[in-house]
């Protein structure tokens, strides 16, 4: 175990993990912590990410809720379904990234979390550079989309919206970013804050935009086409 088990949240996850091994004994595989707990600077702020990894459809219930004071977001999955998702590109890898190559166990008597990262890591080798943008498009339309809207309302003087959805395309278009240069984030905090997009306004991100639209289409595919261009598989 490597993570610091005197901490409130460390500690936390620790009786957490001994409670769920006797009470499912027959039905969990691996327990592990991703996350700020996982990387050890965890905070008065933080809470505590418990996977549990099942040998079949049993075993706790996923759910988030505070612990003492705590929050904790439990996540359980089959043993099997978790190796998928870890062989699996989606355009939010970015953000999901971290807790297949950081996660810590707390139980995993057969390597399990191991197995989960050596999994993820033999699909980033194998996966083409086309893959990764064709991902790209997908966070930079959301935050084209987010972006346009948030101009629109800021003229009808609706702020408050507004502040909503630039968080958003804030945050898709960060992903871009990440996807473009295979960088992956701690959080979505994380991701606007290295990416230099937390306190863009919308004259700068819409610069932005503009910028990652050129590189997509320089990428082999433009982001604004035809019919046929949409129709057409990535």
């Amino acid at each position: 175990m490597d993570i610091d088990v005197a901490g409130p949240r460390g500690h936390l996850a620790a009786r957490l993990r001994d409670l769920i091994e006797n009470r499912w004994p027959a039905d969990v595989r691996a327990i592990g912590v991703h996350g700020s707990v996982a990387h050890g600077d965890d905070t008065d702020g933080s809470d505590v990410n418990l996977l549990v990894v099942t040998y079949r459809n049993a075993g706790p219930r996923p759910t988030l809720r505070r612990v003492d004071g705590i929050l904790v977001d439990l996540t359980v999955v089959n043993a099997e379904e978790g190796l998928r998702r870890a062989r699996e590109l989606t355009p939010r890898w970015p953000l999901i990234a971290d807790r297949y190559l950081s996660a810590k166990s707390l139980y995993d008597p057969h390597g399990w979390f191991a197995e989960q990262r050596d999994a993820h890591l033999a699909k980033l080798a194998e996966t083409r550079p086309g893959e990764f943008t064709a991902l790209a498009r997908r966070n930079w339309g959301v935050a084209s989309a987010a972006h346009a809207r948030a101009v629109r309302l800021a003229e009808w003087y609706e702020t408050d919206t507004a502040l909503v959805l630039m968080a958003e395309a804030r945050l898709h278009a960060a992903m871009v970013t990440g996807l473009l240069s295979r960088t992956y984030f701690r959080s979505r905090a994380d991701a606007v804050k290295r990416t230099g997009l937390a306190s863009a306004d919308m004259r700068e991100l819409g610069a932005l935009l503009k910028a990652q639209a050129e590189d997509l289409t320089a990428r082999g595919r433009p982001v604004d086409g035809t019919i046929d261009d949409f129709l057409r598989a990535e």
